[in-house]
């Protein structure tokens, strides 16, 4: 079992191995979205170093995932010695090990066409069953093992939150609300895009030229207008029918653009009530206004 941190604030260890082809870079991936720094293929031996450099104070990283694989040729030897050393400074560390059946291995190389690395002038066979030698100790200490066997990839960063960050699991959708003007162009990144031109602009109001969506007199003239609120309402049901979606293919971050025609008035205080109705729905909301500066 591994040790717990001992005084203070310690920095969290992650040690992600395995089987090749068992999904190591898709977990890498998940780790990088729930906020893990991630080293891959880093030689045992740099570890402790690295562990040592993140325990000191002002260490911007709090939490370090390192992949190991065999690779690393006579550094994956080191793992015990460096395990041994992380562990008698008392910080605390976990072992995921990612595993699969023979056959799917195979499978997985024969698609990618691409040679074990421990098949020499053998089979692809050859090299797996050599890995699982080389794996076996390794894989008796893992605090978690995981078979990606019958995974997707998006199963697979179900287990991995699931195993590191359960809580995670319970948070929705994030969404980034971008406002923009027409005359500019699209967002590049657009996931949605709501088109505010049907409304009248407060453009041609004249005490409402030089103030932006982000003020009351503005917000209440767009708002108010005929059809507005109902415009919020029909489109928040048909984005959240999407955000329902999006959470089960494990896809967290949504943009959503809203355009008028300079990206001032209109689309701004849209974006307002637009992040509010979704904070309220439990949603994570962040606004930008692209070109509200824009003339």
């Amino acid at each position: 079992m591994s040790p717990s941190a001992s005084d203070g604030i310690a920095p969290e260890i992650l040690i992600i191995t395995g089987m090749s082809g068992a999904g190591r870079s898709q977990a890498a991936s998940a780790l990088e979205d729930l906020g893990w720094f991630v080293v891959d293929n880093l030689p045992p031996s740099m570890i402790d170093p690295l562990v040592s450099l993140m325990a000191k104070s002002g260490s911007s990283v709090a939490k370090l995932a390192v992949v190991v694989d065999v690779r690393g040729g006579q550094y994956f030897a080191q793992l015990s010695d460096s395990l041994k050393q992380i562990y008698d400074s008392g910080v605390a560390y976990r072992i995921i090990f990612l595993d699969a059946s023979d056959e799917t291995l195979v499978k997985r190389y024969e698609q990618v066409r691409r040679p074990h690395p421990l098949q020499g002038s053998g089979r692809i066979l050859d090299g797996i069953e050599e890995e699982r030698r080389v794996l076996d100790s390794i894989k008796h200490r893992a605090d978690e093992i995981i078979d990606t066997s019958n995974l997707s990839v998006n199963d697979l960063a179900r287990q991995i939150r699931t195993a590191i960050a359960p809580e995670y699991n319970d948070k929705g959708v994030r969404v980034n609300i971008v406002t923009f003007g027409f005359k500019y162009g699209l967002p590049m990144d657009a996931d949605w895009v709501a088109d505010i031109r049907f409304m009248a602009n407060p453009f041609w109001v004249e005490e409402l030229r030089e103030l932006t969506g982000h003020d009351g007199p503005v917000r209440d003239y767009v708002l108010s207008q005929p059809g507005a609120v109902e415009f919020v309402e029909n489109y928040l049901k048909a984005l959240e029918a999407a955000l329902a979606g999006y959470l089960k293919e494990e896809k967290r971050f949504v943009t959503l653009a809203i355009g008028c025609t300079g990206g001032r008035h209109r689309s701004v205080a849209m974006a307002e009530e637009f992040a509010k109705r979704l904070r309220e729905n439990g949603h994570s909301v962040t606004v930008t206004a692209r070109d509200i500066g824009k003339r």
